[in-house]
């Protein structure tokens, strides 16, 4: 696989302190440049209660749009010494870039068709084409929540991932595509991915019984900094691990 590859921040992101968060997409973070709270928008839905804790260090990028309601966007927090990516919106970024440049291991054979592609009644992150013209749908899962280096996801009970999953074990049942499910940790300390059925038990047989059918489950760790978010290294994911 090629090094370094990596998505950069378009400018220099701004330092602020977590102070609270009134609803699922916004924050209040204290700005010690402008001596003031800033509302931020939060693109990550999840729980995330075990990153943003009050006086942790988030860095915001500032909005290009002047009519934006909010002129602030979260990219990173501070956890344990480690920066952890908090806008899902740049490891699908990442992904893309990766399958386009063909350079995934697991996906070397698969060539990047379209993103964001429509079928049934779901939207799908990624078509593919193998080199003997068969497809695979693949969906993506950012992974957050840690315990001593096992990445779990959801951090929130989630029906749209579930619906995602069974959907997607349909389909590879019906042999209509080939299926696979990559979930990208947004910090580089986790080497392991898992479900979190004390969180979301749903989820979590879903996801077994996505992995029974043999839909492809695929993880990889990041390296954050305050500059780019970087592909690291190949990570295992087991369905349901026992901790």
């Amino acid at each position: 696989m090629k090094e370094n590859i990596s998505i950069e921040f378009p400018v220099l992101l701004s330092k602020m302190i977590f102070k609270s968060r009134p609803n699922r997409f916004i924050l209040h973070c204290y700005s010690e440049e402008t001596n003031s709270l800033e509302v931020v928008h939060l693109a990550d839905p999840g729980r995330l209660k075990e990153l943003l804790l009050e006086d942790t260090i988030v860095y915001v990028l500032p909005s290009a749009n002047p009519n934006r309601k909010t002129k602030w966007t979260a990219m990173l927090v501070e956890s344990c010494g480690v920066f952890v990516s908090v806008n899902t919106a740049y490891p699908n970024k990442l992904a893309e870039k990766m399958l386009k440049e063909e350079i995934i291991p697991e996906l070397a054979e698969y060539k990047w068709v379209k993103s964001e592609y429509m079928l049934g009644n779901s939207r799908w992150d990624f078509l593919l084409e193998h080199k003997d013209g068969t497809s695979l749908l693949l969906e993506v899962k950012s992974v957050t929540l840690t315990e001593k280096g096992i990445g779990m996801f959801p951090d929130a009970v989630t029906k749209r991932g579930k619906k995602h999953v069974q959907e997607i074990t349909e389909i590879h049942q019906r042999g209509q595509l080939k299926t696979a499910i990559l979930f990208i940790a947004q910090r580089e300390d986790i080497k392991l991915i898992t479900s979190a059925p004390h969180i979301d038990a749903e989820f979590a047989e879903a996801l077994v019984e996505a992995e029974n059918a043999g839909v492809h489950l695929i993880g990889y760790n990041c390296i954050l900094t305050k500059e780019k978010i970087s592909w690291n290294q190949a990570v295992p994911v087991i369905a349901k691990k026992k901790l």
